[in-house]
Order: structure tokens, then C-alpha cells, then sequence
């Protein structure tokens, strides 16, 4: 099943709020994206339906090995990028907001082509 730009927006916010803390809920991610409870609610569902993560009776959100993959790519995607285009001289503001537009788009061959370049100049990407 391909995941669309907005799940993707998802893992990747769930799997940056796994690195800071235990317990991620709905309410964490709500709060990350700036997104309503409802809306995050309905994404969630979507998600769980797809096999992506799993909420426990706790209402702890925690990823499938699927989805763990998949949010691992999304945030390797865009350090990577945000690298990139900090290499090349553009704002920390700008790059964060076009590295997110860019991440969802990229082709395969493009992305590793870029992560290569920013490898090789020494870049490491932001944890």
C-alpha cells in the first residue's frame, strides 16, 4: 500500500516524538503538527488500519516493523535533504520547510544521489 504525503508527515512526527520520550499518544502528536485531537484521531486510525502502528490499551502509539521502516526512511529523507540544502547556503527556516516538500517527492535515484554528495562533503545529518 502506497502511504501518502499527510501519513507520512505522521510516522515521521510519531517516530521524532518515540526519540524524545517513552509514551507518544495523540495528543503529543497533535501538538507537534499543530493538528486538531479529531484529525489526528482519524489519521491514526487510518495508520493502525494499514499496519503501520499499533495503539495499545493505553492509547501508547507504537510502530509495526513496517512502520517503523517507513518512518526511519521519511526522517533519514529529510535530514538528508535539510543537509543538502544547507550546504548550499540556504536558511536553517527555508531548508527545514522546503526539505519537508521535497522529502515526499524525491525520486529514489535523486535522493541517493544527494545523500551521497552530502556524505561525502561531511555533512552528518541532524539527529
Amino acid at each position: 500500500m502506497v502511504i501518502h504525503e499527510s501519513g507520512e508527515d505522521y510516522l515521521e512526527a510519531i517516530y521524532i516524538l518515540k526519540l524524545m520520550r517513552s509514551g507518544v499518544h495523540a495528543i503529543d502528536v497533535a501538538n507537534e503538527l499543530n493538528f486538531s485531537k479529531p484529525s489526528v484521531t482519524r489519521a491514526l486510525k487510518i495508520l493502525k488500519a494499514n499496519g503501520y502502528i499499533i495503539i495499545d490499551d493505553e492509547n501508547h502509539i507504537s510502530f509495526t516493523e513496517k512502520g517503523l521502516e517507513k518512518a526511519k526512511d521519511v526522517y533519514d529523507r529529510h535530514q538528508t535533504l535539510l543537509q543538502f540544502l544547507k550546504l548550499l547556503g540556504v536558511s536553517d527556516e527555508t531548508a527545514e520547510k522546503d526539505a519537508c516538500r521535497i522529502e515526499h517527492d524525491i525520486s529514489v535515484e535523486t535522493f541517493e544521489c544527494v545523500k551521497a554528495f552530502v556524505l561525502k562533503s561531511g555533512a552528518v545529518a541532524e539527529k
